[in-house]
């Protein structure tokens, strides 16, 4: 037992050293699972015993470590701090040498710096005299060529802007003012340029100034031309050629410039222009303008090579002034005076290129030319188009129309195509039509609004005479007839007709000078005739129709007047060929329509014959005043109807008592009186109608019912009565048997005889609809007992209503079958 203690006590004692040697070798962080075997086990004091024992021996080995070094250790220490003091003297010596040697080199510094300095001023003031002495020369010459630009020496100064560029600034190019220089050498050279033209803009200015001045003489000369010729050439006929006298010869004095002309100058005219003027002795156009700027400034730009600028030039200020010309004042149509300034500036501005395009050497051509005048003519034409549209006098349109005959004559003298003038005054002419309608409007309303609307009175022959002779009217029975006696139609008929004679005339005036051939003048007058029938003297005689406050009596008479009128067309035709040589059978030929629009007024006349009658029916119908639950009828009929039958009667007397000459000339003699009376009738009857059926009556009375037969049978006695003549038979009466069945059925009370005949065409109650009937029986079924329409007929209450039921319903049942 002993062996086995010792020989466990030698396992633990090995086990400890490996620990221990573990813990000298091991990283502290991974001590753990080291020392828990320790604690796990029972041995754990001996073994703190042999780690205190290993702990000793560390620290013995340490201490002979230390006691083995020391002395070293010691010398070393005592030998730094010898070495310390000693560094410490060293750099404080080398600080104070630096400090003074820092004192002592600020002063060579400063004056090396100076010397440097002096040296770099002695070479630049060197290197500047030098080229100051190759910079003088250049400079003297630009000097010179700004006194030569400011004197306006322009070919002195264009020479030495040569010699500057060429000789003088190639040599010193590499200098920033001298590339300055360079880069303004094109700018000066432009200057030159617009210096030399100054002289042009005066001239450019001038002219704009005197160019009315010019178109006015030479429109003046264009007029006296066409005095002399009687006759002007078509625009497409036209030569081409310009006019030998020149326009700027009547010109006033003081617009001529007395510039002399330079010699450069003096060659440029054409040789066709001097021997015109040599030949005629008259002062032409450089006379009185000077043109020398013009020919001057090109002469300079074709030196500089810029001939092409220069003309470009002069073409877009023409084209500017061009456009100015073109701008027509804002109130140019107010007076004539503005149309004509307006053209004069046109004219004189083409005159003046005319003279350029013939003396110039090419400044100008025929292209350039062309195009401006398209543009003016584009321009023009629209500036007259909208300007003549603000027109409405036809005499300023027609003093308007002449003066661009007269502005297209001058302009064709020089060569301009001027077709499209005679075009725009086609559409012109269409607006003067416009113009003359809307005068002649006037005309004819007051005509219309004067008139008596009677016939008009003749004492004697020779009134009777003139009146024919004013107006084409021919009747042999009343030439019989001893003075004084009427004409058939009132003053209104002449006047228009007369009127109608002046319209066609004052179309004649525009299309003189048009070049138009008779055909065509001929169908502008028939149209522009027919627009004033159709639309201006339709529309004033409708107006009157249509006027609140006229009469029968009136509308009468214009129905007479207008038949008048119709028959006075083909006279109207007989005029047109007279003044214009063409037969109305030629082809194409425009016809009057005068024939429609009068029988259109008197269609109107009539229509409003029957509207007027039929709204006074109305006012009398909203004067009825039915009492629909009245127990019995009065013995007469209605007071409201009584006055409208004798409304009625007075009315359609005075168309039956007429003046025998109007009565012979009226067709009221026949349709128009007997439409007027059926219209009448059946307006009334239909008007009955619905006052009976209408939604307010919701119950009726026997009473009322017998009134309202009351006042249909008074309407019967009317139209039995024959207020018209030419009725035959019962015609008139029948517009009155829709009431007349209706109140029999229900008077009556026959409804056995209506449902057993219905739909038949002998049926006694043919007229009458079972809609209307139901509703009527509807009105009556809920009257009260003291009123009750069937009291005559019921055994008791209880059976009268069976009745109605039972004919109610077989009247639904007739509708039903109807709709079916």
């Amino acid at each position: 037992m002993a062996s086995s203690s010792a020989g466990e006590s030698l396992e633990a004692s090995a086990e400890h050293e490996r620990i221990l040697r573990e813990v000298d070798s091991t990283d502290t962080a991974c001590l753990g699972p080291t020392l828990r075997s320790v604690y796990d086990g029972e041995e754990h004091g001996r073994f703190m015993e042999k780690l205190d024992a290993r702990i000793r021996n560390h620290d013995r080995e340490i201490e002979k470590m230390c006691n083995f070094h020391y002395q070293g250790f010691v010398d070393a220490i005592t030998e730094f701090l010898k070495v310390r003091a000693e560094a410490q003297k060293l750099k404080n010596q080398v600080t104070d040498t630096n400090r003074k040697l820092q004192m002592e080199s600020k002063k060579l510094v400063g004056a090396m710096e100076e010397l440097k300095q002096c040296r770099l001023q002695q070479r630049n003031i060197s290197a500047t005299v030098d080229k100051l002495t190759q910079c003088l020369p250049v400079l003297e010459m630009d000097r010179k060529l700004r006194e030569q630009m400011k004197s306006k020496r322009h070919y002195p100064a264009l020479k030495t802007l040569e010699h500057l560029e060429h000789v003088y600034l190639s040599q010193v190019s590499h200098y920033r003012f001298c590339k300055v220089m360079v880069d303004n050498i094109p700018k000066l050279r432009e200057e030159i340029k617009e210096v030399s033209m100054s002289d042009l803009k005066d001239f450019l200015e001038s002219i704009r100034k005197h160019s009315d001045k010019i178109g006015e003489t030479a429109m003046k000369q264009a007029q006296q031309q066409r005095s002399l010729d009687g006759v002007v050439t078509h625009p497409t006929k036209a030569s081409g050629r310009r006019p030998k006298r020149d326009p700027f010869a009547s010109l006033d004095p003081e617009v001529k410039n007395t510039s002399p002309t330079s010699e450069q100058d003096s060659g440029i005219l054409d040789g066709e222009d001097e021997e015109e003027e040599e030949e005629e002795e008259v002062p032409g156009a450089q006379d009185l303008v000077d043109f020398s700027p013009v020919y001057r400034c090109l002469h300079i730009y074709s030196v500089l090579g810029a001939r092409e600028t220069f003309e470009s030039y002069y073409r877009k200020q023409r084209r500017k002034q061009a456009r100015l010309v073109l701008q027509p004042p804002s109130n140019m149509h107010e007076t004539l005076g503005g149309y004509r300034k307006y053209f004069n500036q046109i004219v004189g501005f083409f005159v003046i290129e005319d003279h350029i395009l013939h003396t110039s050497q090419g400044l100008v051509d025929r292209a350039y030319i062309d195009e401006l005048w398209d543009m003016a003519l584009s321009k023009t034409i629209a500036a007259l188009r909208t300007h003549s549209s603000y027109c409405s006098d036809p005499n300023l349109v027609l003093d308007l129309k002449n003066l661009i005959v007269l502005f297209a004559d001058t302009l064709q003298g020089y060569g301009f195509p001027v077709h499209q003038l005679f075009d725009l005054l086609l559409e012109i002419r269409d607006q003067y039509s416009e113009t003359l309608l809307k005068t002649w409007a006037g005309t004819f309303r007051q005509i219309l609004d004067s008139d008596n609307y009677s016939p008009i009175p003749v004492a004697n022959e020779e009134l009777y005479l003139k009146m024919v002779g004013q107006f084409p009217f021919h009747d042999p029975e009343l030439e019989k007839q001893p003075f004084p006696k009427k004409l058939p139609f009132s003053e209104f008929v002449p006047r228009v007709y007369s009127q109608i004679k002046e319209f066609i005339y004052a179309c004649l005036k525009f299309s003189e000078d048009l070049h138009l051939s008779s055909t065509e003048v001929d169908d502008m007058i028939r149209k522009s005739t027919n627009l004033l029938l159709t639309r201006t003297l339709s529309n004033c005689l409708q107006n009157v129709i249509k006027r609140k406050n006229v009469g029968l009596t009136e509308l009468v008479q214009i129905i007479i007047n207008t038949t008048h009128l119709e028959k006075s067309c083909r006279f109207l035709e007989e005029f047109i060929t007279n003044i214009t040589n063409v037969l109305p059978d030629t082809v194409h030929t425009t016809k009057l329509y005068g024939t429609t629009t009068f029988k259109d007024a008197r269609h109107a006349a009539e229509e409003e014959i029957y509207t007027n009658l039929n709204q006074k029916i109305d006012q009398f119908l909203q004067l009825a005043d039915y009492d629909w639950m009245a127990a019995e009828a009065s013995p007469k009929a209605s007071d409201y109807l009584v006055d409208l039958i004798a409304f009625l009667r007075s009315t359609f007397a005075v168309f039956t008592h007429l003046p025998g000459d109007l009565w012979a000339h009226s067709t009221m003699s026949g349709k128009v009186a007997q439409t007027a009376c059926m219209s009448a009738c059946k307006h009334l009857a239909t008007s009955l109608m619905q006052l009976l059926l209408e939604a307010e009556v919701r119950q009726l009375s026997l009473g009322a019912l017998q009134q309202f037969n009351l006042d249909v049978a008074e309407c019967e006695q009317f139209a039995r009565s024959g207020p018209v003549p030419g009725f035959q038979g019962d015609t008139l009466q029948l517009a009155f048997i829709d009431l007349r069945q209706l109140l029999d059925l229900f008077l009556q009370w026959d409804w056995s005889t209506y449902l057993a005949d219905y739909g038949q065409p002998a049926c006694k109650y043919l007229r009458v609809n079972p809609t209307t009937a139901l509703i009527l029986l509807e009105k009556m079924k809920d009257t009260s007992r003291k009123n009750n329409v069937f009291a005559q007929f019921r055994k008791n209450e209880r059976d009268k209503q069976k009745l109605i039921e039972a004919v109610a319903k077989q009247l639904r049942g007739l509708i039903n079958s109807h709709h079916a």
